[in-house]
């Protein structure tokens, strides 16, 4: 009780805090661990069920896991509109948690071989209904996870008060901090669950309860965030706010194009060719829109590299030996570190790390970490055996039980391999012996009716630690700072939409993978992460250019010269409450520039 207690502001009345904090932070968090456990536990067995249930190879694989994450990464402008147009943000995480809920459940479903294995031999007979159950699962998460994207990071930060900026920058490190230890845990759960046989008739690798968990984990994050609904700070929905935004900027260009003659007196800004129309105040919340999303222009190249974690970098551990979890646990450690030793530090030292600055730094970490990986390729490319040629048939053994199947090639005499589970396509020339573990495959040669030994690669998964390690930096850093970044300099009826903006780099980031990696011809995956790496660094110094020339904003502040304020918000002002942390980020940018950049739009 002496910790937890009732205060109320003219504000936000009644509002329960516990540790100085707003107690409904901590059903947004709990929410959040929840669902992100739902999500990187998916997404953890994705690829993995792709090709070993779907049968696709691997790019294919890697194409549609970076389709769907691209789609994940698109739908949150559609949150963002809904939450900020008509339901608010409550009722649009509600209803599309729900959404996302069924997502799963298809997803888990989809896995069963056992519903259209008929003849009970453990292969299902219809792949086709599996793979379109898979494709509708998979669309409605991404509705699902997409839609609350913007909403949930956003709705937390709406449960603090004007002058709790320290508070609500604890907030978003706790959230991030959450994510990650859901998505650690679900990265450790899933792949275990995925091990174990499971079936009616014939015993295979688990899919359905790899899917399952996840799915019920996203039924508690649902309940967790219904159960706080009486303490949240709930902000009604001003309007179709986005479609007002787009005319605005569509009558400033029109209007500018038709007085477009030297004739007219030139304007301080484009967007002010809409004032004859629109009223200053929606004009200057979009200048600060635009301000921010010009920023974000170079920002997908960043998201490409990380996002290749879950598909390049898995199948290169594919090639490696050992079993290795890195990313999560960096995470859930450097995180801490980050806020507690290394930004106090830098701060002792006089260094102003601004948030744009942080973000370069970010970007440049993650550049190393794929010449890192490039490195590592190298090395493995260098231990790989020599594969067969054409003529020549290779077939591959997965030990699995002591029993010995019967192996027929054409053109050599049967022979019986004891201990390994086959399986061919209808090409004998090529027979393909698929994984039930998909850690450990034996590769032997048949040539001229004999078997010979090729030696799996011997060099450790835990050589990946390195470039885990610079990509998990480069992602605290660079991550964590773009949320409260967005949400900071975000007017206050357009946070959600430039959270969905923030998040729209990550889906661009994807679809520049399927861009390089479909379209490129390049020879080696060495060369691929070289390419990726190059694009990275020429993309921070582009950055690091638009950061130096931008100056922060305070959108309170300037939509208070816009308006007239009403009692409540004039005492707010006369007790000298600043808004969030835009003030901190100010005085840090202020304080080391000359006196001639000023706050301005």
């Amino acid at each position: 009780l002496h910790f937890c207690r009732q205060r109320g502001t003219k504000d936000k009345e009644d509002q329960e805090y516990c540790l100085g904090y707003p107690v409904s932070i901590f059903f947004i968090v709990v929410n959040e661990f929840c669902e992100r456990f739902s999500y990187y536990g998916m997404k953890a067995v994705l690829v993995l069920y792709f090709k070993y249930f779907i049968g696709w190879d691997n790019d294919l694989s890697t194409t549609i896991y970076h389709t769907f994450v691209a789609l994940c990464y698109l739908t949150p402008i559609l949150g963002a509109i809904i939450a900020d147009s008509w339901l608010g943000k409550f009722k649009t995480i509600v209803y599309l948690s729900i959404v996302y809920t069924i997502g799963q459940v298809i997803m888990a479903i989809s896995a069963i071989h056992d519903i259209t294995d008929t003849n009970r031999d453990g292969t299902p007979d219809n792949m086709t209904f599996h793979t379109a159950m898979s494709m509708l699962g998979l669309m409605l998460i991404a509705l699902g996870t997409g839609g609350i994207k913007p909403c949930v990071a956003a709705f937390g930060g709406d449960q603090f008060e004007e002058h709790q900026e320290k508070q609500r920058s604890t907030f978003f490190s706790i959230f991030y901090l959450s994510i990650n230890a859901g998505s650690l845990l679900s990265t450790l759960i899933t792949p275990i669950l995925r091990a174990q046989e499971c079936g009616i008739y014939s015993k295979q690798s688990c899919f359905p309860l790899a899917f399952g968990v996840p799915a019920a984990l996203m039924v508690v994050a649902l309940i967790v965030f219904i159960a706080g609904h009486s303490m949240y700070i709930m902000e009604s929905p001003k309007g179709n706010i986005l479609l007002r935004v787009m005319k605005c900027i569509g009558f400033a260009i029109k209007n500018r194009f038709n007085h477009r003659s030297k004739q007219h007196p030139k304007r301080e800004h484009w967007m002010d060719w809409a004032e004859e129309k629109y009223d200053k105040l929606l004009i200057a919340q979009v200048k600060m829109v635009l301000k921010v999303l010009f920023l974000y222009i170079p920002l997908p190249m960043f998201w490409a590299l990380f996002d290749q974690q879950g598909s390049r970098w898995t199948l290169q551990a594919t090639t490696m030996d050992g079993n290795f979890i890195v990313n999560p646990i960096l995470i859930v450690i450097m995180v801490p570190i980050m806020d507690s030793a290394v930004y106090p530090l830098i701060k002792k030292c006089h260094i102003n790390f601004t948030p744009l600055r942080r973000m370069t730094v970010g970007m440049l970490l993650a550049a190393l970490a794929f010449v890192a990986a490039a490195l590592l390729q190298i090395q493995i490319d260098q231990t790989m055996p020599n594969f067969p040629s054409s003529s020549q048939i290779q077939v591959k053994f997965l030990n699995l039980e002591n029993t010995s199947v019967p192996v027929e090639v054409e053109g050599q005499e049967p022979f019986a391999v004891p201990g390994f589970d086959v399986s061919s396509n209808n090409d004998t020339s090529n027979l393909n012996i698929f994984s039930k573990s998909w850690k450990t495959i034996i590769k032997r040669k048949v040539t001229n009716g004999s078997i010979q030994d090729i030696e799996p690669n011997g060099i450790h998964m835990a050589w990946q630690v390195i470039q885990y390690f610079l990509m998990t930096c480069g992602e605290v850093v660079f991550s964590v700072t773009g949320l409260d970044f967005s949400y900071a300099q975000a007017p206050s009826n357009m946070k959600s939409v430039l959270q969905a903006g923030w998040l729209l780099t990550v889906a661009v980031g994807n679809i520049i993978v399927l861009i390089v990696a479909e379209a490129g011809s390049l020879p080696d995956q060495w060369a691929e992460y070289v390419l990726f790496a190059s694009l990275l660094v020429a993309v921070s110094i582009i950055f690091a250019v638009m950061a130096y020339f931008y100056t922060y904003m305070d959108p309170m502040e300037i939509e208070a010269k816009f308006m007239e304020l009403d009692p409540e918000e004039k005492k707010r002002k006369e007790l000298g409450m600043t808004t969030k942390d835009n003030l901190a980020y100010v005085n840090n940018e202020t304080s080391n520039n000359t006196d001639d950049k000023q706050m301005k739009i």
